[in-house]
């Protein structure tokens, strides 16, 4: 199938209340224009400075997300216009958001990341560390910055039954979180989980975002985008 029938496939298929991202990391200039012309708008990458280059060169509508590991460092390459950062996985990354952000005359938006799989290599809060984060007093003074939400990752496995237990957690402290008091600038309002091996679990399980890459655009390009480092 084509990259655009593939984008028509699934923005017919999610429901309402749930937008897809179309992970566009390693893929070329020519596929992601491809999607822009079939009417997909919001595109996913993990690299600051791929994402930069990319901006550059393709129609400044599109919502840029940042779905990867982001460095303090790798910031301000993306502070311009960076339309939702999914993985803030630290306080001091969240503080050097704000900063970029302070100097772009900016609010830009954030997802907390969960770490909510099994594996070890996954970045993220645990549910404990995402309720001290939000009690924490530095959090009064970042005001470039809003959260309006959480990500996480399930296990990658065939175990289904796992992957539910998972994205079903993030879900229920989504829903404790929405249901207390909250900083000024925090609003539970996006849930981003399900890629393409396990969106289909992650939606019934309260997605409000999912990130497709390999679904749309096929096997993804390292060979192509290895000049680019974040």
């Amino acid at each position: 199938m084509t990259i655009k029938n593939n984008i028509v496939r699934y923005t017919q298929n999610l429901p309402p209340g749930c937008a897809l991202i179309a992970v566009s990391k390693t893929q070329p200039i020519e596929k992601i224009q491809e999607a822009y012309d079939a009417g997909q708008h919001a595109f996913g990458e993990n690299k600051a400075q791929e994402m930069a280059r990319k901006y550059e060169q393709l129609p400044r509508d599109i919502q840029w997300h940042m779905i990867g590991h982001l460095q303090t460092n790798k910031v301000k390459y993306i502070a311009p216009f960076v339309h939702l950062i999914h993985s803030v996985d630290s306080l001091k990354l969240l503080t050097e958001i704000d900063k970029q952000a302070r100097k772009n005359n900016r609010i830009i938006s954030c997802l907390l990341q969960v770490h909510i799989a099994e594996e070890e290599t996954k970045f993220g809060f645990s549910a404990e560390e995402v309720q001290e984060l939000l009690k924490n007093e530095a959090m009064q003074s970042l005001d470039h910055i809003r959260i309006s939400g959480l990500m996480g990752m399930a296990t990658f496995t065939e175990n289904m039954d796992q992957v539910r237990k998972e994205f079903r957690s993030l879900n229920q402290l989504f829903a404790t979180l929405k249901n207390q008091p909250l900083p000024k600038q925090v609003v539970m309002q996006e849930l981003s989980m399900g890629m393409s091996s396990d969106y289909a679990i992650a939606i019934e399980e309260g997605s409000t975002m999912v990130r497709i890459g390999t679904s749309i655009f096929g096997e993804r390009n390292y060979a192509a985008a290895s000049s680019t480092q974040q």
